[in-house]
């Protein structure tokens, strides 16, 4: 099989790349990171060492949205990831990166504190992070206010590939205001889109390694 793909099914950025892979039920071979040798594996091609890690041949792609870019153009399916339309296709860039900087990032932030012992921990980075979270909810409460579907609008996109794990975590972190209905539907949605919910399901027996505890109600 030519493609492979390192990942944790735990890890909301392996999540983002599950996401797309299973919308246009890409074939690929799963070298989960926890089974022996894999983590070496993934480090002998990236030496960095994060995940995921796609092997599509002799190539090697590090980094969750420059893997969907790739699978768009070499593994096209049902569902096109990215727009034709330049302008359309900017927007889409633009909201990934708005998930990515805005909603995962400060989520992690706090997320990664929990992990710490007590006395390396960071109250007032973990404050700025909570704070940034509240004003990204708030600025998408008014993005989504024209009725849009999906992030960039009717068509499900690399930005909602993203925002289902990055808003299934956030809200975990820091519950989405109750006054952000938008936010709350729109979660809804992702999480009901059937290749988001197959990667929550096999996420879920990874549930005790979330550090603040994980609800019930997903």
């Amino acid at each position: 099989m030519s493609l492979a793909l390192y990942a944790h099914p735990f890890s909301s950025y392996c999540q983002k790349v599950l996401v797309a892979l299973y919308e246009n039920q890409v074939r690929f071979e799963y070298r989960h990171l926890e089974a022996p040798g894999n983590m070496d594996a993934l480090r002998a091609r990236w030496p960095i060492g994060r995940f995921p890690l796609l092997v599509d041949g002799e190539r090697s792609l590090p980094e969750a949205s420059a893997i969907i870019e790739h699978l768009h153009l070499r593994h096209p399916g049902p569902v096109p990831l990215l727009p034709g339309d330049p302008l359309q296709a900017l927007e889409v860039r633009f909201l990934d990166r708005f998930f990515d900087n805005y909603v995962s990032t400060p989520q992690q932030k706090v997320v990664l504190d929990a992990l710490r012992p007590e006395g390396q921990r960071d109250p007032q980075g973990v404050a700025e992070a909570r704070r940034l979270l509240e004003t990204s909810y708030a600025w998408l409460e008014r993005h989504l206010a024209d009725g849009r579907t999906w992030a960039a609008g009717a068509h499900f996109s690399l930005a909602d590939c993203g925002a289902a794990p990055f808003l299934f975590y956030a809200d975990w972190t820091q519950p989405i205001p109750p006054g952000c209905a938008r936010v709350h539907a729109y979660r809804a949605r992702l999480l009901a889109r059937p290749s988001m919910r197959r990667a929550v399901d096999e996420a879920r027996p990874y549930r005790h390694y979330f550090p603040l505890g994980a609800p019930d109600r997903d």
